[in-house]
């Protein structure tokens, strides 16, 4: 009986070991495909490598799913500054990003659903909405005073992570 095991044994070893490096091929080849297309390539290739998923649904949903989770968090942010400070410049600036935040995550909660159902330019043209209003938050602070939280960094991110989605929707 463990003459006949011992093959086995490789056999499982090899699918597993094809099993894995598939994988690490796939992902590399989903990668290499989404990230040349983004607005910052080595950001995506780190997010997406970091993710661990090698299927451009799954990537679409994490990728969502962030962004929705970093635009709640702006949102938040946005609230606190506009309460908090004490310039009426800055005051106006964040009250005005906050309302631009509300509509991001609303624009991602409507991307979410429009992935569920399969309506993938409605992703896009949801997710290019959200950009605009992340920029129109960002502009405000083109002219000083100068912002020193971490609203216009968070802002960036965003982008990039909707840059992402942009090439994705696209893919499916």
């Amino acid at each position: 009986m463990a003459k006949n095991s011992c093959p086995i044994i490789v056999s499982l070893v090899e699918i597993l070991l094809f099993t894995i490096i598939s994988n690490a091929a796939s992902s590399t080849d989903v990668i290499s495909t989404i990230c040349p297309k983004t607005s910052n390539p080595p950001f995506c290739s780190n997010l997406l490598k970091s993710s661990g998923i090698t299927n451009i649904k799954g990537l679409a949903v994490y990728t969502l799913n962030l962004t929705h989770t970093n635009a709640q968090k702006s949102l938040t942010l946005a609230n606190s500054l506009a309460k908090t400070t004490t310039n009426p410049q800055l005051k106006q600036r964040y009250s005005s990003c906050a309302k631009s935040y509300d509509e991001v995550v609303g624009d991602i909660e409507n991307a979410q659903k429009n992935l569920a159902i399969g309506d993938f330019n409605a992703v896009n043209i949801v997710t290019s909405g959200a950009m605009t209003e992340i920029d129109d938050c960002q502009d405000k602070f083109v002219q000083p005073p100068k912002d020193t939280s971490l609203l216009l960094k968070n802002g960036k991110t965003l982008n990039d992570i909707c840059s992402i989605i942009l090439v994705v929707s696209n893919l499916l």
